[in-house]
């Protein structure tokens, strides 16, 4: 079950890559703003400085959750856990933050939120450190 959880974790900091990527290395580009529900490109324009801002939020937290994987597989399980768990569930609270800001952005919240909460469920039942 920890390799599932693992994974699970592995590709909730793979999807946070992503999302950096779009938010301050491709925001210029139509197709990515748009995604984020910007309207026009004055807009986007004008939000560029904090979603490239924001995206390297979400680099810092996939890189602490790989760290997190790293270290628990070189034998560090508490602070490997430790770690993994803090970023995932920072991960998890950004979704819900999203959620407050309004219905349209539930479908991105449950994007963002769903990996990084079966990562924390996964690792609560498996790993004998949790529980």
């Amino acid at each position: 079950m920890i390799v599932i959880a693992t994974l699970v974790v592995a590709l909730a900091a793979v999807l946070h890559v992503l999302i950096f990527a779009m938010e301050s290395v491709f925001w210029t580009r139509p197709a990515v703003w748009k995604r984020f529900a910007v309207p026009d490109q004055a807009s986007a324009d004008t939000v560029k400085p904090m979603a490239y801002n924001q995206g390297f939020y979400n680099l810092f937290l996939a890189i602490g959750a790989l760290v997190g994987i790293i270290l628990y597989g070189v034998g560090q399980h508490v602070i490997g856990l430790t770690l993994v768990f803090f970023t995932l569930t920072c991960m998890v609270l950004a979704a819900v933050v999203l959620v407050t800001t309004g219905a349209r952005y539930i479908r991105a919240a449950l994007i963002q939120g769903i990996l990084p909460l079966a990562g924390i469920v996964l690792i609560f039942l498996s790993d004998p450190i949790t529980t």
